[in-house]
Protein backbone atom coordinates (compact mmCIF):
# COMPACT_ATOMS: atom_id res chain seq x y z
CA UNK A 1 0.00 0.00 0.00
CA UNK A 2 1.00 3.47 -0.84
CA UNK A 3 1.77 6.29 1.44
CA UNK A 4 -0.56 9.23 0.99
CA UNK A 5 1.22 12.40 0.03
CA UNK A 6 1.81 14.54 2.83
CA UNK A 7 -0.89 17.48 3.41
CA UNK A 8 0.48 20.88 1.97
CA UNK A 9 -0.79 24.21 3.44
CA UNK A 10 -2.64 26.43 1.24
CA UNK A 11 -2.17 29.50 2.49
CA UNK A 12 0.61 31.93 1.23
CA UNK A 13 2.72 33.84 3.75
CA UNK A 14 3.25 37.58 2.96
CA UNK A 15 7.51 37.64 2.75
CA UNK A 16 7.20 41.15 3.64
CA UNK A 17 7.56 40.87 6.94
CA UNK A 18 10.25 38.65 6.57
CA UNK A 19 12.33 41.68 6.27
CA UNK A 20 14.84 42.57 9.87
CA UNK A 21 13.73 46.29 11.49
CA UNK A 22 16.17 48.50 10.94
CA UNK A 23 18.46 49.04 14.41
CA UNK A 24 16.83 51.98 15.44
CA UNK A 25 13.40 50.68 15.32
CA UNK A 26 14.77 47.79 17.26
CA UNK A 27 16.10 50.20 19.99
CA UNK A 28 13.05 51.95 19.93
CA UNK A 29 11.08 49.11 20.94
CA UNK A 30 12.98 48.09 23.22
CA UNK A 31 12.93 51.13 25.25
CA UNK A 32 8.94 51.47 24.72
CA UNK A 33 9.26 47.69 26.54
CA UNK A 34 11.11 49.03 29.10
CA UNK A 35 8.62 51.91 30.01
CA UNK A 36 5.88 49.26 29.62
CA UNK A 37 7.49 47.13 32.98
CA UNK A 38 9.38 44.63 30.68
CA UNK A 39 12.99 44.27 30.78
CA UNK A 40 14.56 44.28 26.84
CA UNK A 41 17.53 43.66 25.96
CA UNK A 42 19.28 43.70 22.33
CA UNK A 43 22.01 41.36 21.26
CA UNK A 44 23.25 40.77 18.16
CA UNK A 45 23.05 36.89 17.05
CA UNK A 46 21.77 34.02 18.11
CA UNK A 47 24.95 32.77 20.08
CA UNK A 48 24.80 36.19 22.40
CA UNK A 49 21.11 35.24 22.55
CA UNK A 50 22.14 32.01 23.98
CA UNK A 51 24.59 33.33 26.20
CA UNK A 52 21.64 36.10 27.46
CA UNK A 53 19.14 33.54 28.26
CA UNK A 54 21.00 31.47 30.39
CA UNK A 55 22.30 34.14 32.17
CA UNK A 56 19.08 34.81 33.44
CA UNK A 57 18.84 31.20 34.33
CA UNK A 58 20.10 29.43 37.22
CA UNK A 59 21.21 25.91 36.99
CA UNK A 60 18.36 23.43 38.29
CA UNK A 61 15.39 25.52 37.96
CA UNK A 62 12.22 24.60 36.86
CA UNK A 63 11.93 25.60 33.15
CA UNK A 64 9.24 25.18 30.66
CA UNK A 65 10.31 25.78 27.19
CA UNK A 66 7.36 26.76 24.40
CA UNK A 67 6.99 24.83 21.09
CA UNK A 68 9.44 27.56 19.30
CA UNK A 69 11.39 27.82 16.12
CA UNK A 70 13.48 30.60 17.64
CA UNK A 71 14.50 28.52 20.68
CA UNK A 72 15.34 25.55 18.32
CA UNK A 73 17.29 27.72 16.11
CA UNK A 74 19.88 28.91 18.71
CA UNK A 75 20.17 26.23 20.46
CA UNK A 76 18.21 27.26 23.74
CA UNK A 77 15.96 24.27 23.57
CA UNK A 78 18.12 21.61 22.89
CA UNK A 79 20.20 23.08 26.09
CA UNK A 80 17.24 23.25 28.81
CA UNK A 81 15.94 20.69 27.93
CA UNK A 82 18.98 18.00 27.12
CA UNK A 83 21.51 19.36 29.08
CA UNK A 84 20.82 17.78 32.12
CA UNK A 85 21.36 21.06 34.33
CA UNK A 86 17.67 22.11 34.27
CA UNK A 87 14.48 20.53 35.55
CA UNK A 88 12.85 20.26 32.21
CA UNK A 89 9.16 20.67 32.26
CA UNK A 90 8.67 19.40 28.57
CA UNK A 91 10.12 16.18 29.50
CA UNK A 92 8.13 15.66 32.70
CA UNK A 93 5.20 16.38 30.67
CA UNK A 94 6.14 13.93 27.92
CA UNK A 95 6.13 10.88 30.08
CA UNK A 96 2.84 11.57 31.13
CA UNK A 97 -0.29 10.25 29.18
CA UNK A 98 -2.15 12.77 27.76
CA UNK A 99 -5.19 9.89 27.49
CA UNK A 100 -5.08 9.80 31.38
CA UNK A 101 -3.04 12.08 33.12
CA UNK A 102 -4.24 15.29 31.18
CA UNK A 103 -5.37 17.66 33.86
CA UNK A 104 -1.74 17.04 35.75
CA UNK A 105 -0.01 18.17 32.14
CA UNK A 106 -1.98 21.14 32.17
CA UNK A 107 -0.90 22.46 35.86
CA UNK A 108 2.86 21.75 35.00
CA UNK A 109 3.02 23.72 31.45
CA UNK A 110 0.65 26.93 32.86
CA UNK A 111 2.38 27.64 36.20
CA UNK A 112 6.11 27.00 35.82
CA UNK A 113 8.94 28.61 37.66
CA UNK A 114 10.64 29.93 34.09
CA UNK A 115 8.96 29.79 31.16
CA UNK A 116 11.28 30.57 27.72
CA UNK A 117 9.27 31.17 24.49
CA UNK A 118 9.17 33.75 21.51
CA UNK A 119 6.14 35.71 20.04
CA UNK A 120 4.80 36.62 16.98
CA UNK A 121 5.58 40.30 16.35
CA UNK A 122 6.80 43.13 19.31
CA UNK A 123 5.90 47.17 18.32
CA UNK A 124 7.90 49.87 18.10
CA UNK A 125 4.89 51.00 20.86
CA UNK A 126 6.01 48.31 23.04
CA UNK A 127 3.30 45.61 22.61
CA UNK A 128 4.04 41.77 22.28
CA UNK A 129 1.74 39.86 20.28
CA UNK A 130 1.38 36.03 20.64
CA UNK A 131 -1.24 34.04 18.33
CA UNK A 132 -1.99 30.67 19.70
CA UNK A 133 -4.25 27.56 18.28
CA UNK A 134 -4.88 25.73 21.48
CA UNK A 135 -4.65 28.35 23.84
CA UNK A 136 -1.86 26.70 25.89
CA UNK A 137 1.11 28.84 25.99
CA UNK A 138 -1.38 31.81 26.74
CA UNK A 139 -1.93 31.73 30.11
CA UNK A 140 2.08 31.23 31.46
CA UNK A 141 3.00 33.92 28.95
CA UNK A 142 0.14 36.48 30.66
CA UNK A 143 0.57 35.61 33.80
CA UNK A 144 0.73 31.76 35.36
CA UNK A 145 5.06 31.91 34.69
CA UNK A 146 7.01 33.00 37.50
CA UNK A 147 9.84 34.31 34.49
CA UNK A 148 9.29 34.59 31.58
CA UNK A 149 11.83 35.34 29.10
CA UNK A 150 11.15 35.94 24.87
CA UNK A 151 13.85 35.85 22.53
CA UNK A 152 12.66 37.96 19.42
CA UNK A 153 14.42 38.00 15.99
CA UNK A 154 14.53 41.63 14.27
CA UNK A 155 12.22 40.95 11.58
CA UNK A 156 8.97 40.68 14.04
CA UNK A 157 9.19 43.86 14.89
CA UNK A 158 6.76 46.37 13.76
CA UNK A 159 5.33 49.68 14.16
CA UNK A 160 2.02 49.35 15.94
CA UNK A 161 -0.30 46.55 16.80
CA UNK A 162 -2.12 46.89 14.10
CA UNK A 163 0.87 46.32 11.99
CA UNK A 164 1.55 43.28 14.21
CA UNK A 165 -1.90 41.75 13.83
CA UNK A 166 -1.60 42.26 10.04
CA UNK A 167 2.11 40.24 10.71
CA UNK A 168 0.35 37.38 12.30
CA UNK A 169 -2.56 36.96 9.97
CA UNK A 170 -0.65 37.16 6.85
CA UNK A 171 3.23 35.58 7.62
CA UNK A 172 2.91 33.93 10.98
CA UNK A 173 -0.23 31.97 10.89
CA UNK A 174 0.35 30.64 6.91
CA UNK A 175 3.94 29.50 8.65
CA UNK A 176 2.90 27.78 11.33
CA UNK A 177 0.32 26.11 9.69
CA UNK A 178 2.57 24.54 7.42
CA UNK A 179 4.51 23.94 10.64
CA UNK A 180 1.50 22.14 12.11
CA UNK A 181 1.00 19.93 8.49
CA UNK A 182 4.43 18.66 8.89
CA UNK A 183 4.51 17.89 12.34
CA UNK A 184 1.01 16.83 13.20
CA UNK A 185 -0.77 16.18 9.73
CA UNK A 186 -3.03 19.02 11.26
CA UNK A 187 -4.05 22.33 10.31
CA UNK A 188 -3.00 24.91 12.52
CA UNK A 189 -5.71 28.03 13.47
CA UNK A 190 -5.50 32.18 14.41
CA UNK A 191 -7.55 30.94 17.38
CA UNK A 192 -6.52 32.94 20.09
CA UNK A 193 -4.69 36.27 20.26
CA UNK A 194 -2.76 37.69 23.29
CA UNK A 195 -1.86 41.06 23.39
CA UNK A 196 0.44 42.21 26.44
CA UNK A 197 1.24 46.28 26.27
CA UNK A 198 2.07 46.13 30.12
CA UNK A 199 3.68 44.16 33.04
CA UNK A 200 2.62 44.92 36.36
CA UNK A 201 5.54 42.95 37.99
CA UNK A 202 8.39 44.41 38.32
CA UNK A 203 11.40 41.93 36.86
CA UNK A 204 8.71 39.10 35.85
CA UNK A 205 9.21 39.23 32.12
CA UNK A 206 12.18 40.10 29.76
CA UNK A 207 12.37 40.34 25.87
CA UNK A 208 16.02 39.58 24.47
CA UNK A 209 15.51 41.29 20.68
CA UNK A 210 18.12 39.43 18.13
CA UNK A 211 19.74 41.53 15.48
CA UNK A 212 19.52 39.26 12.83
CA UNK A 213 16.26 37.04 11.46
CA UNK A 214 14.56 34.12 14.02
CA UNK A 215 11.51 32.12 13.87
CA UNK A 216 8.73 33.15 12.19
Amino acid sequence: MSTPPAKRSTLVPNTTYTKPATHEQVHRAAARLKEHGMQAVVVANRAEALRTVLSLIPERSEVFTSTSETLLQIGLAKELEESGKYDSVRKRMMALDPATQDQEIRRLDQAPRYAVGSVHAVTEEGDLLIASMTGSQIGPYAYGAGKMIWVVGAQKVVPTVRDGLKRLREYAYPMEDARALKAYGVNSGLNKILIISKEVNPGRATVVLVEEVLGF
